[in-house]
């Protein structure tokens, strides 16, 4: 029986989830290793369910950096506090943009020259104020409260104001990445919030992030091109932690997993030969159709 047999194109196209064939959850990847794997006869004789279930998810989790690219996106209007909080399934971020009324994204780049570090509140001789227990502290240090709230007095087109205060002579061996009049951000991982410039109050501020594909049920899917690298990986895992296995069966696993992923990580690439020929041809003139 195939696949789409239980569902009528009826029943499809007149529901809510389009687009899931592509995948497979994580349930069912667990399921069918355990059926190819596992038993009497086979690589693995002898497994408990749960212990198959940690490896998929951490094989999930890994792949999802850097072959899924599991990348998620979400856009507010920057607040006149200047600072956004960091999605409930954060990990890393991809980058930030600000959208002009045209739609145009324009690329926000970090502030390496300041910080928001923990500002404690002190004495008049040095001593430190405490509530009784702990030290006592501001949510916003003095540091990026002055970067924030700068305004620069001398108007320019072509520099970011908050990094690089401009003055007749002295543009002379600037850093690049100031170069540009974009705005910029400190993302502050001990409080979980992002902080902006003051250029960018007001403005619509995408952020493209990384999760590790695990937040919720709905996200525990593997892509149809990655299946086999998710077995491979789970394979993997298991021979490596066993213990009187030998050495040479968990080297073969291992390069059976690294083939497996790189593989998944062409299929997922998505390049096609059109695409590619119009990107050389934008980089080349001679190249005709």
């Amino acid at each position: 029986m195939g696949l789409l047999d239980n569902q009528t194109q009826h029943a499809y196209y007149s529901g809510s989830s389009f687009g899931t064939y592509q995948f497979t959850s994580l349930d069912d990847i667990i399921n069918q290793f355990i059926i190819a794997y596992v038993g009497e006869d086979k690589i693995i004789p002898k497994i408990k369910r749960t212990d198959v279930a940690f490896h998929a998810q951490r094989a999930l989790q890994e792949l999802s950096f850097d072959t899924f690219k599991s990348t998620k996106s979400q856009e507010i209007e920057v607040p006149a506090t200047l600072q956004m909080v960091l999605p409930q399934d954060y990990v890393n971020y991809v980058k930030l943009t600000w959208s002009d009324s045209s739609g145009i994204e324009h690329v926000l780049y970090p502030a390496i020259k300041t910080s928001n570090p923990l500002d404690i509140t002190a004495g008049s001789v040095g001593d430190y104020a405490t509530d009784g227990t702990n030290l006592t502290t501001d949510n916003s240090s003095s540091t990026w409260e002055s970067y924030k709230g700068h305004t620069s007095t001398t108007t320019t087109d072509d520099y970011e104001d908050d990094t690089q205060w401009i003055a007749e002579g002295q543009r002379y061996g600037i850093d690049p990445q100031h170069a540009q009049n974009n705005g910029s951000f400190y993302i502050d991982e001990l409080t979980g919030k992002i902080h902006f410039s003051s250029f960018l109050s007001g403005k619509t501020v995408a952020l493209k992030y990384i999760s590790d594909s695990l937040g919720t049920d709905a996200e525990m899917q593997v892509h149809k091109f990655a299946e086999e690298a998710m077995y491979k990986c789970i394979a993997c895992a298991i021979m490596s932690t066993r213990a009187n296995v030998q050495e040479y069966i968990v080297r073969r696993f291992k390069k059976d997993k690294f083939a497996a992923v790189r593989t998944a990580k062409l299929r997922l690439s998505n390049i096609k030969l059109e695409e590619l020929t119009q990107i050389l041809r934008g980089k080349s003139k001679h190249i005709k159709h």
